[in-house]
């Protein structure tokens, strides 16, 4: 198994729309968040482990301003994200109420940690830009999160975008979105995806030609003779 900076290293130049064609031949189709977008176009891609947190709907006894204070708070959960984590937050697809705001992503960049991705909202967008935190939400708004969800606990199995996402799964997100790499997938991925990157660059080559696609892409035979020549 490689270590982590080797892992994030090899995946920095592998998309994400790579990444789902890999697990798809391995036989997982439902890995792509639906919702997060990059917050700011300029965002880098990065890579890390999902560090999870999970919002309920809102019940008003529990969804008060004062639960900010509580043990199982955001604010709580941010002191236990590390180093290097992508915060993935489950929040329900809810969109008209901010989950984290300037205040809590300037926390979370502080702490290290690589990015935000969420199904939800974030609030306070210029002063969340102003922190430099990477952000794949699904929109803004200006109500708090109490206004609509309830925030439970993190640490534990959520569902993101319609994705399942366990602690310790890799997320990798890019201009085109956010994508789960299940632990137990990393190292196929990992193994597989640079090798794609440099076939497809390739075939873009021979596009660039004028060749037709059809034997092409995917390569019959021939062109995979013809790829492993060029390689040589």
């Amino acid at each position: 198994m490689a270590d982590e900076a080797s892992i994030i290293a090899a995946l920095r130049h592998v998309s994400s729309a790579t990444v789902t064609t890999l697990l798809l031949k391995k036989g997982l189709r439902n890995v792509w968040m639906r919702g997060p977008k990059p917050l700011r176009p300029d965002q880098p891609r990065l890579i890390g482990r999902a560090f999870t947190l999970r919002f309920v709907p809102a019940r008003e006894d529990l969804a008060t301003p004062e639960s900010w204070s509580s043990p199982k708070s955001t604010r709580a959960a941010i002191e236990a994200m590390p180093h290097g984590a992508i915060a993935v937050v489950d929040a329900m697809g809810v969109t008209d109420a901010g989950i984290f705001g300037d205040i809590l992503c300037a926390r979370m960049a502080k702490r290290g940690v690589a990015a935000l991705v969420t199904d939800g909202a974030v609030r306070d967008v210029a002063g969340v830009l102003g922190t430099g935190l990477p952000v794949w939400c699904a929109g803004v708004a200006a109500p708090p999160s109490v206004a609509g969800l309830t925030f439970v606990d993190w640490g534990e199995p959520v569902g993101c975008g319609g994705v399942a996402v366990f602690p310790n799964d890799l997320i990798l997100a890019d201009a085109d979105g956010a994508v789960v790499i299940p632990a137990a997938f990393v190292d196929e991925i990992v193994a597989g995806g640079a090798e794609q990157e440099r076939l497809e660059a390739w075939i873009m080559t021979e596009v660039d030609k004028g060749a037709p696609l059809p034997g092409l892409y995917p390569p019959n035979a021939e062109h995979k003779a013809r790829y492993e020549a060029s390689r040589k």
